[in-house]
């Protein structure tokens, strides 16, 4: 767990066993040492050392009215059981050892025979079940044994070891479940947990891609104002006796290439570039060709309403106008994939010093729509788009149900 991580069980920790949060959220101060008994093992240690004294006190009252057993054997029998009933509060410590010491214990002391049922119990829930089956199997055999040398006043030979054994078979078989819900639990944590790192994973990857999809589509267009510039700068060492009309026309392209060179250059640099290269010289899209994006979805069957008050969309920086460009695509694509047949709006507005902002949303589908594979790593390109753009993304539900994402995208007064 990394350090300062929010407890798991924080203020109910209490209510959980022991064992079950030392696998479930390890405190990494307590690494190597046995967990600490939590209220709710105190409780539960205290009922079964409860139950063993009630089964050992009516064992030894059978004793008392027993005339076929010698004194000095009860009285060795209640100080067993005495011994063994001390011994459960030993039982998270030492299962194995507990149960092992319980067989010879049991066998000799009738009043030490609900301690014997208690271990057994602890033995199934927290070892795996190869020592149950020796332990209970040795048991079991002893069983017949026990009652052949000591029969029991009350009952039948056979009605009295039957009765054992399905008493024995009992115990372990709610120990295994007992365990078998512990391990359930254990294997939905691990579960959740590789599924919160295959997403974490997976979000970090749609990152990356869409930091090198943005490296790749800024390059082109530095690469074309480089390109602009250095063609209006050889004019110039080639032509010097120009007219001064030329010139003064040649070097305010030269100054507004520069100038949104270093702009687009600002908003690349930290973007690491990967992979190879698209189709180069290919026109990017701006804000001029969102009429074009919202007609094409027209025309594929789509109701899109478009509402632009925008006051010079001329004017609007083209690495802006693209990121608002693609916002608007990729919102569209998923109004179409997860809200078919709903009316959605897109809203641009914004002007020079104002920042321009990006509205799309729609109302809440007709009908159950089926989950789309990969849903949500459109956003995260998104969100990565407008925060790399030096603008911020937000998305979310609407009250009636429907969808909206909205973004702000700087936008400097020259």
């Amino acid at each position: 767990m990394p350090a300062g991580a929010p407890r798991a069980f924080a203020g109910r920790r209490w209510l959980f066993p022991s064992a079950l949060i030392h696998e479930l959220d390890p405190d990494p101060a307590a690494a190597g040492r046995r967990p600490r008994r939590t209220a709710r093992d105190w409780l539960v240690d205290f009922c079964c050392f409860l139950l063993a004294v009630a089964v050992g006190l009516a064992a030894a009252d059978t004793l008392r009215h027993d005339p076929h057993t010698p004194h000095a054997l009860a009285v060795v029998d209640q100080l067993l059981g005495a011994l063994a009933c001390a011994a459960i509060w030993l039982r998270r410590r030492w299962p194995v050892g507990l149960a092992v010491a319980m067989v010879p214990g049991g066998f000799l002391s009738d009043t030490a025979g609900g301690a014997a049922m208690v271990a057994l119990f602890t033995l199934t829930v927290h070892r795996p079940f190869r020592y149950v089956a020796w332990i209970g199997g040795i048991e079991l055999a002893l069983d017949p044994v026990f009652f052949w040398l000591r029969p029991d006043p009350d009952m039948p030979f056979a009605g009295i070891v039957a009765f054992s054994v399905l008493l024995t078979l009992s115990v372990i078989g709610w120990g295994m479940f007992v365990r078998s819900k512990r391990q359930l639990m254990l294997s939905l944590r691990d579960r959740a947990r590789r599924a919160e790192t295959e997403a974490r994973l997976r979000a970090e990857q749609a990152q990356r891609l869409a930091r090198e999809a943005i490296a790749r589509e800024m390059h082109d267009v530095l690469a074309h104002r480089l390109t602009l510039l250095s063609v209006h700068a050889g004019a110039l060492e080639f032509r010097p006796d120009a007219p001064t009309e030329e010139v003064a026309r040649a070097a305010g392209v030269i100054r507004e290439s520069a100038h949104e060179a270093l702009q687009d250059l600002r908003e690349i640099i930290g973007v690491l570039r990967a992979g190879e290269r698209d189709d180069a010289g290919r026109p990017q899209p701006t804000l001029g060709a969102l009429d074009a994006l919202v007609a094409e979805s027209r025309a594929a069957g789509m109701r899109v309403t478009l509402d632009a008050r925008v006051t010079d969309s001329a004017a609007v920086p083209a690495s802006v106008g693209r990121t608002a460009y693609r916002i608007a695509q990729e919102c569209l694509t998923n109004a179409r994939k997860h809200a078919p047949g709903t009316e959605v709006t897109v809203t641009v507005a914004g002007a020079p010093g104002d920042g321009l902002a990006v509205t799309v949303r729609n109302p809440a589908p007709g009908a159950d729509v089926p989950p789309v594979p990969g849903s949500g790593q459109g956003l995260i390109g998104l969100a990565e788009r407008a925060t790399l753009a030096g603008g911020r993304l937000e998305h979310g539900a609407t009250g009636g149900g429907g969808f909206e994402v909205r973004a702000w995208l700087p936008w400097a007064e020259l």
